[in-house]
Order: C-alpha cells, then structure tokens, then sequence
C-alpha cells in the first residue's frame, strides 16, 4: 500500500527513521498508519485532529507512561505543527478480538487490572474533595448540553445533578487514570500493553472502573472479578456508590456525543445507564 508523500504520518516517520511503506490493517481507525521501515522494524503514526487531545497525548508519554513498566508503545517522536506522532509497535491485538466468555477474555481483564494497579499505586494521592469538585463541575457543563439539545427530561435533569451534588460533596482518592479503559485500548500478545492516552490525566482513581463497569461487567460480573483479582483489592461499599455515580458521566456525555456525532449504538448506551440510575 502506498501512502502520499505530504500526508504529516507518512513525512515525520520519513524524517525519523527514513524510507517506510504503509501495511495494510482495515482494522484501524483512519488517523493511524501502520508502518514499516526497510529494516522491517513496524511502527504507528498517528494524527490528532484536536490539538488538545494531542498536547495530553504526549505529555502522558512523556510523564506517566513509564509507570507502566513496559506495557505499552512508546513515543519515537513527534511534530506540533501537525499534531502528529511516531510510535512503537507493541506486539498483540486488541482484546476486543477475544472471544465473550472464554478464558482468554478473563485473563484479558486479569491483566488489565494489574497493570492499572500499578499504575494507581505508584501515583495515588490521599482523598481530598478538589477531584469531587471538578467533577462536579464538569458534569453540570455536560448536563446544560444536554439539556439545550433537548436530550433529558426534567426529572433526568434533575437527577443528573443530584449526582454532580454527590460528587461535589465527597471525598476521594484520585491518581493518574487512562479514562478510556476498556477492552478495544488493551494489546494481548506476548504480554498485556495498553494503548491510546490522549484521555490520560489526575482523576478520581475509581473512575478509571467506569467503562466496564457500564458497559462490561454488568452482563459478565466474572470479568469483574477477574479485573480485582489482578487489582489487587476490591471495591468497597462505599466506592461502589460513588462509581455508581460516575455513571451519570457515563450516561450524559454518551448521550450528547452520540446526538452531535449521529451515533444510535452510543446514544442508546446513554439511554440506558441513565435508566438504570433512574
């Protein structure tokens, strides 16, 4: 497969590591190439489209990925001007490829969990209520979008900052969090990797459990299960609450997006977290 020659991918690896052809993986999304150079060394490149999301990219490589000791890409360089990055291949496929219910997707979260175990570990910091607060804050600005685009009902409404209220006023342990955790960012292979931190930042540690826990677990508690095992602790009942919680976040930001990006599979998902906070 040839690629143009001015596309910011194809120019950045050229001028890092020389001559390099295109693989062929229809798997991937449209802003990553695989790429090889005439070593046969592979690699990804990837183009941001939002500069934000870009500048947190790489200021988690540049951080916190380390912390992951080995279990994950690492960042061969990179271009501002184009928001464009080189990366490493780390071996393996994503673990949405596994098959639902065999032993290869329990020691799939397994892994997951000890790896953002270690993560959570080494970065934690004691339960304040700043991380509750910016939540809070965060929800209600994602509650008003909502609400102009006419997607909750009053009483939705209402319910959804009752939850900001929970979150503005308790206390929780926050650390360095992927925010996207979930099986299609997970490498299995050789060993476990994670990819894609364009989401990474300090959050509410607990939170980093959102996204399975609405849109894994409740249909295979045994992943549940397995993920802890590997954590290393499980949640208590007061944690528990508070990631019920966070599925108000769940819920309005899938709602909202999956309106603006005319995503039914992402709108209906919404749709039914918020019920079952209801």
């Amino acid at each position: 497969m040839i690629a143009a020659f001015d596309d910011p991918r194809i120019e950045l690896a050229r001028d890092t590591v020389g001559a390099v052809r295109v693989l062929a993986d229809p798997k991937l999304p449209p802003r990553l190439l695989r790429l090889a150079d005439s070593r046969g060394r592979e690699f990804f490149a990837k183009h941001h489209s939002e500069r934000e999301r870009y500048v947190r990219e790489v200021h988690s490589y540049g951080e916190w990925v380390t912390y992951l000791n080995g279990h994950a890409p690492r960042m061969v360089a990179r271009r501002d001007a184009t928001c464009t990055l080189l990366l490493t291949s780390f071996p393996g496929a994503s673990a949405d490829t596994l098959a639902p219910g065999s032993p290869e997707e329990e020691q799939a979260h397994y892994e997951a969990g000890r790896v953002l175990g270690t993560l959570h570990h080494i970065t934690v910091q004691p339960r304040t209520g700043a991380i509750g607060a910016e939540l809070a804050q965060r929800l209600g600005s994602w509650i008003t979008r909502a609400d102009r685009a006419d997607l909750i009902s009053t009483a939705e409404q209402n319910l959804l900052r009752h939850s900001a209220d929970v979150l503005a006023n308790t206390l929780m342990d926050s650390a360095v969090c992927h925010l996207d955790y979930q099986p299609r960012n997970w490498l299995v292979g050789p060993s476990f990797g994670l990819c894609d931190f364009e989401h990474m930042r300090r959050d509410a540690r607990i939170r980093d459990f959102a996204r399975l826990e609405f849109r894994r677990w409740q249909a295979a508690p045994q992943l549940r299960k397995a993920f802890f095992a590997g954590y290393g602790t499980t949640l208590t009942d007061t944690e528990q609450r508070l990631l019920e919680s966070f599925g108000a976040i769940e819920a309005v930001t899938s709602l909202v997006r999956g309106h603006e990006q005319d995503d039914l599979a992402l709108s209906t998902h919404g749709r039914t977290v918020l019920a079952r906070l209801t």
